[in-house]
């Protein structure tokens, strides 16, 4: 075992500075009433001697933990197998660290984790939570409004209380699938199908009913469930060969879906994008230009959901602010044509 310096004190620091214990303390935790000259006099000396403030005591003074909780409402299996999930978290981690934050990331696998979050949520851990891929029978959103917990939701909120005051961050998933839809019908295709995602979940919902807005009353076994996994798509896809083989489009709830379609079709030897037209939903790059074709598909910011979100969560925990965050934010889609349509 090797012995290890002490950790310089705020006593230190004072010393060194030439200050009082309470100015230093003032400084290191963001207060007022100090100076400039010995504002830098602190900071100078909190450099030399390497000081790291203890993060329960300034707790203490500031009632704030700058950590923030990220909640993903999906078991650690699907979260780390997704890339959406990869590319939202890093949108928000890239916000939190610029603002100093920590983040904790927690995962539910199921209901006895839904007690756990909205327990450590309730314990004054974190100053706010943001969540996202909640399920419309999800219990979340009751255990976070119990906790009194800042909270900023990702994706459209699907419970029906309309007095509660809720801020989230979304895409314009019906305006996406709409466009996807209307260009698959301008190129000539008359069998536009659709693999929808989890309808649990209204991301999936809205492209649904995006995909009707433009089909009307199509025939109904042109809808497939799926649940927004590669598997999910190879399995709709069969469904629809067998049942529909004169199928020539396809709009998939999502780049995943669409890539396990595309499997399929070729085992089928289905030509895409001569025979069936194919379009996803998120412009993953690590899926949609792997493809086989490339994929055409909806683009939503993923990174900037995720970075807007944190933003707002922040805005709200400052008291210098300057005003609450809007009672949500749609971001724009667009249509990214590739090979596949």
């Amino acid at each position: 075992m090797t012995d290890t310096a002490p950790r310089p004190t705020l006593e230190a620091v004072a010393a060194r500075a030439g200050v009082s214990r309470a100015t230093v303390s003032r400084v290191v935790n963001g207060g007022d009433g100090v100076r400039e000259p010995l504002v830098e006099r602190v900071r100078r000396a909190v450099e030399e001697l390497g000081y790291v403030p203890n993060q329960a005591a300034r707790s203490l003074v500031t009632r704030r933990h700058d950590a923030i909780a990220v909640v993903v409402a999906e078991p650690e299996t699907r979260v780390f197998a997704d890339p959406f999930f990869a590319l939202q978290l890093r949108g928000i981690s890239q916000e939190l660290t610029a603002h100093d934050n920590q983040l904790v990331l927690l995962l539910t696998e199921g209901r006895d984790d839904h007690a756990r979050v909205g327990r450590y949520l309730a314990g004054g851990h974190v100053d706010g939570a943001l969540v996202f891929s909640l399920h419309l029978d999800d219990p979340l959103p009751g255990l976070i409004q119990r906790a009194g917990v800042p909270t900023v939701f990702g994706g459209r909120p699907g419970w029906s209380d309309g007095g509660r005051d809720v801020v989230y961050v979304d895409s314009d998933n019906r305006g996406g699938a709409r466009e996807a839809v209307s260009y698959l019908v301008g190129l000539g295709r008359t069998r536009v199908a659709h693999i929808t995602g989890a309808l649990d979940q209204t991301s999936a919902v809205d492209r649904l009913e995006g995909y009707r807005d433009v089909m009307g009353v199509a025939d109904p076994e042109l809808v497939v469930r799926g649940d927004f996994t590669p598997a999910g798509g190879e399995r709709a896809m069969r469904e629809l060969l067998d049942h529909h083989p004169d199928v020539d489009a396809v709009f998939a709830a999502n780049d995943l879906t669409a890539a396990g379609a595309l499997r399929v079709l070729r085992e089928s030897g289905r030509r895409v994008p001569e025979d069936v037209a194919v379009i996803g939903f998120d412009d993953m790059l690590p899926v949609a230009e792997q493809t086989e074709p490339p994929l055409t598909t909806v683009r939503q910011d993923i990174e900037e959901m995720g970075r807007l979100m944190a933003r707002l969560l922040l805005r709200d925990l400052d008291p210098t602010g300057g005003g609450t965050a809007p009672a949500g934010v749609v971001l724009p889609t667009t249509l990214v044509r590739r090979a596949s349509a």
